[in-house]
Order: structure tokens, then sequence, then C-alpha cells
């Protein structure tokens, strides 16, 4: 595995925190493996959620899984920085410990969430950089959606239907990052760029949470 030397994404003395968004099936976790496959230095919170697991998938590694009655208790004490009902009824939220766990790791942060979850988190953390993922070409997402072969029919067109509505929240992200099917490296150094260049403002401010 190639290793990436730790400065190629600057200084991380405060951490840059990068919010990664776009529509489902764009390949959001296919980048956040790849960069970490790497050998990027990033850490990503592990998000909560009540979906099934699907096959392949570890607890406590690719997202928490809980109950609905779990996530509602989580919700109540504030421990989410941020959450929604997305997809047939399914909660998603973004653990206010993981992001604490994840800005001391030494490590800039991505934090994986979908449309609704980051209008939250412009509130919550609004020192972020807020990054909207791309298609090359949209009928891509639907073939990555059917790969999954983790939902029925009913579900994979209720996420289609809502790519047009996803799509309508891009103004409000601060940087866009096209995802070329079949060059996801290249993705990988969009985005580490994007990184570099925050990380070596000067005057940056630590975020709090």
């Amino acid at each position: 595995m190639p290793v990436v030397d730790e400065h190629l994404l600057g200084p991380t003395d405060p951490p840059i925190v990068v919010v990664l968004s776009g529509p489902s099936g764009v390949g959001k976790d296919a980048l956040l493996d790849r960069i970490r496959e790497l050998g990027y230095p990033v850490t990503v919170p592990v998000t909560m959620t009540t979906r099934e697991r699907r096959p392949g998938e570890v607890d406590g590694v690719d997202y928490h899984f809980v109950t609905r009655e779990q996530f509602k208790v989580h919700v109540a004490t504030g421990e989410l920085l941020e959450h929604a009902e997305v997809y047939s009824g399914h909660f998603y939220g973004v653990p206010r410990a993981q992001l604490r766990k994840a800005l001391n790791s030494g490590n800039h942060v991505l934090m994986r969430v979908d449309v609704q979850g980051a209008k939250f988190l412009r509130r919550t953390v609004p020192d972020a950089q807020f990054v909207f993922l791309i298609p090359s070409d949209r009928a891509n997402l639907e073939k990555h959606l059917r790969s999954r072969k983790s939902e029925d029919e009913a579900k994979i067109q209720e996420r289609l239907a809502a790519v047009e509505r996803e799509y309508g929240e891009i103004e409000n992200f601060q940087h866009v990052i096209e995802n070329i099917e079949g060059h996801l490296d290249s993705t990988v150094e969009a985005l580490a760029t994007l990184i570099r260049t925050r990380a070596e403002t000067p005057g940056r401010q630590p975020i709090e949470i």
C-alpha cells in the first residue's frame, strides 16, 4: 500500500474539518475508504444510524448501528451534532464525542453526511469546509445504488427521486468536487489539495465542539 507523507496535507494544528456530502450513490464512502487506504493522515468520525447493517460492514467502524429507541435517546440528550431521517425512515447522526475524538487524533477530519445533515452542521460546525461531491454522469448514481444489492426497488426509486432535491442544495456548499467514474484517485487528490490549501491558510482558529 502506498504511504503518503503526512505533510502533504499541510499543518494539522489546528485540524481542518471537511464535511463531505452529495447525492446517494455518488461514492462518498468509496472516497473516504480510498483516501485512508492511500495513507493520508485523516480521521473520519463514525456516524450513528438505525438502518440495517450491509454485508461486510463492521459496527463501530463503518457506522454505529443502533435501534430507533437508542437513537432517540441520543437526540434527547443533545449528543448528536446533527441528525436526519432519510430514505424510508432511517435515522443518521454524528455524535459529538466522535468529532471530539477525531479533532484530538492529530489528523485532519473528514465527516460524511447526507445533504440534510450538512444543513445542521452549518450551524453547529460553521468553520468547517463543506464539499458537495457530484458524479461525472448521473446515470452512475443508479448503477451504484443497484450494485449494493441491499435495498428493494422501492427504496432505490426513493433515493433516485431525492437526487434533484439534493442537487438543489449545491449552492450552499463552498466546494464542489467531481467524482469521475474509474478515476477515484483523481478525486482523492482533488480533496487532498483542498485540505492542503485550507491548512496552509494563516491565522486559522481551532474548531470548538
